[in-house]
């Protein structure tokens, strides 16, 4: 009788160990991976780079990054040089650094604007529908700066009915287009390449001016939004990044604006430190 307890009791402890390692997850043995100029779509600037952490898996959080130029210029090796900082900052960060096509304003014209957005958006759409491919969620951050800001706020604001980010970050990025066309009111020649990129000016193609600036989607359910703008900027002035702010506020939405008076189109020195400090401690604050 009491071998037979002995068995029972053995045999129980059997199951508890067997049950408790079969509870305990395994290691993630996911390794680190880049991989350049992925195509999400038909033309040679439709390419994104991408670097994957290790250990990833489905709730891996996604930092998508967007270069500005004017929408006629740059490339996403503008923000080559900071990739090392977002990974070392932002540790488990899946990172989708994206192109698109450039407006030419000159002959032959090509890629009038909303090119750009669109391609924001089938770049969008490509990581979303490779989430099992590249093992990460659908919890996202879109972050750009100039163009790329602009950019990266029509995507949050008005693009968001396949995916909405948790936050959306803006360097001085234009918020009202027929604001910024105005803005240029003594400089024929900026003017004159808007006519190109939007079509026409604030009076001869209203909608393209009004569906093209995202303080006019901004809603009480758009994502926190971080703002930073230099006040020596002469090239997007910082009224922009103020009156966005300022809806934003009105309606509730979650927002910083971070202003730094010294500052023109680009940050450096302590000011660019203290915007990525800013930038880290925004994003995992509301993407916890």
């Amino acid at each position: 009788m009491k071998l037979i307890k002995n068995l029972l009791l053995l045999s129980i402890i059997v199951t508890i160990i067997s049950c408790s390692k079969s509870n305990t997850s395994t290691p993630n043995n996911i390794g680190a991976k880049v991989v350049l100029n992925v195509a999400y779509g038909t033309d040679s600037q439709q390419v994104m780079d991408i670097y994957l952490p290790a250990g990833r898996d489905n709730s891996t959080k996604v930092l998508v990054l967007i270069h500005g130029g004017s929408w006629t210029g740059g490339d996403k090796n503008d923000f080559a040089q900071y990739i090392d900082t977002f990974q070392k900052r932002l540790p488990g960060y899946a990172i989708f650094n994206i192109n698109y096509r450039l407006a030419s304003t000159s002959l032959p014209f090509k890629n009038a604007f909303p090119t750009q957005e669109q391609d924001v958006q089938a770049a969008v759409n490509f990581v979303f529908n490779s989430e099992k491919t590249y093992v990460v969620s659908n919890n996202w951050c879109l972050l750009g700066f100039s163009a790329g800001g602009h950019l990266a706020l029509l995507q949050s604001y008005k693009n968001n009915t396949l995916i909405k980010p948790k936050v959306v970050v803006d360097l001085f990025g234009p918020t009202d287009m027929a604001d910024l066309y105005n803005f240029y009111s003594n400089n024929f020649l900026t003017q004159y390449g808007f006519s190109y990129l939007l079509s026409g000016t604030p009076g001869t193609n209203v909608s393209l001016y009004n569906s093209s600036s995202p303080i006019n989607f901004v809603t009480s359910t758009s994502p926190p939004t971080l703002i930073f703008h230099g006040g020596q900027d002469s090239t997007v002035p910082f009224r922009e990044s103020v009156n966005l702010h300022n809806k934003l506020t009105s309606l509730g939405v979650i927002n910083k604006y971070v202003f730094y008076p010294n500052q023109p189109h680009g940050f450096s020195g302590t000011d660019e430190l203290d915007s990525h400090e800013q930038m880290v401690s925004f994003i995992k604050t509301y993407m916890p």
